[in-house]
């Protein structure tokens, strides 16, 4: 793709229009930032690299077509991917694992894979992010969570849960959060302050989750690695989508569920409609264009902008951006351009911010830059119950089991969550039609192929009975798995591309297995028929055995690390801000600056980081603004404080 300088504002030396912040990046944290700051009446600039709809009701629609006639419903088959804004799609990771680094893993899509194992998940590059096609889980993470070096492995927080409340708060608010905090208090141990409530009152159980609960509540298994019973208790889980509002929310003032356009909405309910990944046909799930039309008037967005370099002045303070803005067509050209502001926010995916400080050379002090690379590698186990509990409804899981995620045990094994998969086997084997293939191959008893009245009862018997467990592993931090970049490979803007390499630790494959265990004696509580199968094959290739016994995982779409936040800048790239420790005005927002992911789904809690670093951003520009008199004279304080992290 040919390459053009720019007649874009602030060209050259970045003389243009001048920003308060940049935002790279229009995902859920770039979106919120992008909010609160223009709330304060700051001027933003947000660049996307992806495209965004000029009409955002027809753009739905235009999605939902492309997602109901794709043959593969992979999380991007609703959006139109552009050569110039590449991302990594599920179907890129296939053919065998590598066994754990006896013999490597290869993969050759946009992201390209050198490690051991693969790095299962993926991620898409249009308006609103991933935060499009995330499962719409918000559990906050647990306090031990965030000290997990405490149990000897990984990376601890410089923060804690106390500090983060307040913003979890925030951020349940900003999404729109359904739960029962009495549950999550007295099953998960999550403490709240007197008198909180969610938002929306908790989507109701599942007849899957009632059965699982009148089965397995109250009974035990044992934890092979700790050695001891854990009790098991079906636990709801707090969802991003709109429910029932909770009118005793915000001390009796209640809460207006948020639709389309990120309009109120009292009406608006989660459909059922099992599509939530990729796409909520009825506007019930949060997505980050809900927050984008809460945005005030002080806040541009600029679409199909792929920043290439972040710019620092002499002292090593962000001053700017370059990107490359690309046409609507293929083989349209690019030009090049620049944008200059007090504060840039880095705001792209943990892969793509990493792969950006990379391409700018920043960062470098403590080597940590695209290093810890996390996700939460799953273990699927599936079966078929003894009778009809009616899969293939609703959110992909309603409820999970919570008594593995915390405790001494995660000294021995990896800690892990396991959640009760509403989807049948669509996870674990893909969707239904390969049940009907089977059963016309070779479904009747005889061998041979069952048709008619026949298929049509076996169809019935096994896909309504179908279930699955989901075991979410914590992964700790290790900077051998890390992101990099290939200069030989580059993308249609010739950027080079992301090299990942990747692979499990024996902490995580030895959770792995004290998860196989426990699903063997849940399963034997429920009555159910184990058809779980880690077979070898192209479509296990996170494959690998384990004292002697095969398994296989999916990757989360949860990546996380790569920018690493710590109180020290000879050992983390962020501080407790997620401001760069070297560059002052520069922030890497996002799962990237987890330190460790533990084993909740992410986005709650990167949505709390956001909001907390943007309260932080903003102090920063008042300070910038607050009059000083030096010697009887005027004087306007530089953007504070001079060096990051030093002051909160």
């Amino acid at each position: 793709m040919k390459v053009t300088a720019s007649g874009m504002p602030g060209a050259q030396g970045i003389p243009g229009p001048r920003y308060d912040v940049i935002v790279v990046g229009a995902g859920v944290a770039g979106s919120l930032v992008a909010k609160v700051l223009g709330a304060r009446g700051r001027r933003v600039l947000v660049l996307e690299a992806g495209e965004r709809a000029a009409d955002p009701a027809q753009g739905h629609l235009e999605a939902l077509e492309r997602y109901r006639s794709a043959v593969a419903k992979v999380p991007g088959s609703p959006y139109r991917a552009h050569p110039a804004a590449p991302w990594p799609e599920v179907t890129d990771i296939a053919g065998r694992g590598g066994g754990g680094g006896r013999v490597g893993y290869r993969a050759e899509g946009y992201v390209v894979q050198r490690g051991g194992l693969p790095y299962g998940s993926g991620y898409v590059r249009v308006n609103g992010g991933t935060g499009n096609v995330w499962t719409g889980l918000t559990p906050r993470m647990h306090p031990e969570d965030f000290r997990t070096e405490d149990f000897g492995y990984g990376r601890s927080w410089p923060v804690g849960y106390e500090e983060l409340e307040g913003y979890y708060r925030a951020a349940e608010r900003e999404i729109g959060v359904a739960a029962d905090v009495g549950e999550q208090r007295d099953h998960v141990g999550l403490p709240f302050p007197d008198g909180y409530v969610f938002p929306m009152h908790p989507l109701p159980a599942g007849h899957l989750d009632r059965v699982m609960a009148g089965r397995l509540d109250g009974r035990s298994v044992k934890d092979p690695a700790a050695g001891v019973p854990v009790e098991l208790r079906v636990t709801g889980t707090p969802h991003g989508r709109n429910g029932d509002p909770n009118p005793s929310y915000d001390g009796g003032a209640g809460f207006v569920p948020v639709g389309a356009g990120g309009r109120p909405d009292a009406g608006s309910r989660c459909g059922g409609s099992a599509s939530c990944i990729p796409i909520c046909p009825t506007h019930a799930k949060y997505t980050p264009l809900k927050t984008q039309g809460q945005w005030g008037p002080t806040v541009r967005l600029v679409d199909r902008a792929v920043v290439s370099r972040v710019l620092v002045d002499g002292n090593g303070r962000a001053e700017g951006v370059e990107y490359l803005s690309y046409g609507e067509g293929e083989g349209t050209g690019a030009v090049a351009g620049r944008a200059s502001a007090d504060v840039v926010v880095l705001a792209a995916h943990a892969i793509e911010n990493a792969r950006l400080l990379l391409l700018s050379d920043l960062a470098r002090r403590s080597d940590q830059v695209g290093r810890n690379l996390m996700d939460h590698p799953v273990l699927l186990t599936w079966g078929l119950m003894p009778e009809q509990i009616g899969p293939y409804r609703g959110p992909g899981s309603t409820s999970g089991l919570e008594g593995f995620r915390f405790g001494p045990a995660r000294r021995s094994r990896a800690p892990f969550r396991i959640e009760i998969g509403n989807w049948g086997w669509v996870w674990a084997k893909g969707p239904v039609d390969g049940d009907v293939a089977e059963l016309l191959r070779t479904g009747g008893e005889d061998g041979r192929g069952l048709f008619g009245a026949e298929l049509r009862a076996a169809l019935r018997d096994r896909v309504g009975r179908q279930f699955a467990l989901q075991f979410e592993m914590e992964q700790g931090a290790d900077p051998a798995n890390r992101v990099t970049l290939d200069h030989d490979r580059r993308d249609a803007l010739g950027l080079p591309r992301p090299v990942v390499t990747y692979d499990l630790s024996q902490h995580v494959k030895d959770g792995m297995a004290a998860a196989r265990a426990v699903s063997d004696q849940i399963f034997a509580l429920l009555g159910a028929e184990d058809h779980t199968d880690h077979s070898p094959g192209p479509a296990w290739p996170g494959h690998f055995v384990h004292d002697g016994r095969p398994y296989a995982y999916r990757g989360a779409g949860h990546a996380a690390g790569t920018h690493i936040m710590g109180g020290s800048p000879d050992t983390s790239v962020v501080d407790e801000w997620q401001r760069c420790w070297d560059h002052p005005g520069l922030y890497a927002v996002g799962c990237g600056s987890m330190p460790s992911v533990a084993t909740s789904n992410p986005t709650l809690t990167m949505a709390a980081l956001a909001l907390r670093s943007a309260d932080r951003i903003e102090r920063d520009l008042s300070a910038r603004d607050r009059p000083a008199a030096l010697a009887g004279r005027v004087h306007r304080s530089p953007l504070a404080p001079a060096t990051p992290g030093a002051a909160s």
